[in-house]
């Protein structure tokens, strides 16, 4: 569902400094740089959604000050051509290289790391491609492929299938045949077909825990957050759409979004969130020596011509 956007317009460099300063610092609901009562258009990914996460951040930031979230959950690929359209303010997204092409192409700005779990590879408990017994997850992708045991993929362009790609590709094969399935559907409904078909497939952590209840499936191969491959990290980045590009966007209100979610409460609450008892995802906004790459495309160098 893509949103409908209203007009909306951009206030000077000067007024949205302050406006944002501004609302981080206290309940402001009225007065000059107020953000009460405007709506904010967020494209973000399914599994914050499916997790629950987004309900939990959405509704802190709507009390606090007194702005909604219009938030459309959808796979990353399908998030970033939404804001690319001009029909959102900010993305919550998980796949940087798809993140650093957007902010080439001068669409996104103020980027930042906000928070990270990993991907897991999860399937029927009687393990029959032996994933449970490899390490790495070329390995694990390798002995599902040999074994044509049925893999479920996202299919979608989103984080997870870029990702799942990734391994593929690392893997040195392309699947294909009965076997490798793509649902075309978030995570959530992916992880309930690969359960419905005792089938493997690749997920967040976070979805994995939080719909432990209502599914079979065991993990087979953990991530880095359990010991596994690094291959397997999940970051999650959030950013600002240009309003040098689309005139229409809610630079201000993105900004106070971004702030309050990289801000100690922000991640508190992302800290604090768990499903089963378990924690889902862990934050990143917060550290001793921020790290610089964060703001701009992973592979950008500073121009030395100036030096």
């Amino acid at each position: 569902m893509e949103y409908r956007r209203r007009a909306v317009l951009r206030a000077g460099a000067t007024g949205i400094a302050a406006a944002v300063a501004g609302c981080l610092g206290s309940n402001n609901t009225d007065g000059e740089g107020s953000i009460a009562g405007e709506e904010l258009a967020l494209a973000t990914t399914t599994s914050t959604y499916d997790t629950g996460l987004l309900d939990e951040i959405n509704a802190a930031f709507q009390e606090r000050f007194g702005a909604q979230v219009a938030a459309n959950a959808q796979g990353t690929g399908q998030a970033i051509e939404s804001a690319r359209n001009g029909n959102a303010d900010v993305i919550l997204v998980h796949a940087r290289s798809q993140e650093d092409e957007f902010m080439r192409e001068g669409y996104g700005v103020n980027r930042r790391d906000l928070m990270f779990n990993d991907f897991v590879v999860v399937g029927p408990s009687d393990d029959p491609a032996g994933v449970g017994d490899t390490d790495q997850a070329t390995a694990a992708f390798e002995a599902i492929a040999d074994a044509q045991a049925t893999f479920v993929s996202r299919g979608d362009d989103s984080g997870t299938h870029t990702k799942e790609l990734v391994v593929w590709s690392e893997a040195g094969l392309e699947p294909g045949g009965e076997w490798y399935q793509e649902t075309g559907s978030g995570m959530g409904d992916t992880l309930t077909i690969a359960d419905e078909s005792s089938a493997y497939t690749l997920a967040d952590r976070g979805t994995v825990l939080s719909m432990q209840d209502t599914v079979d499936l065991e993990i087979a191969l953990q991530g880095p957050i359990e010991g596994g491959p690094e291959l397997l990290a999940n970051p999650y980045g959030i950013m600002a759409i240009n309003p040098e590009i689309h005139d229409n966007v809610n630079y201000q209100l993105a900004m106070a979004y971004i702030g309050f979610v990289t801000s100690p409460e922000g991640q508190q609450l992302i800290g604090d969130y768990t499903a089963n008892g378990q924690q889902l995802f862990f934050p990143e906004a917060l550290a001793e020596d921020p790290d610089f790459q964060q703001y701009v495309p992973e592979d950008w160098q500073p121009d030395s011509e100036g030096e």
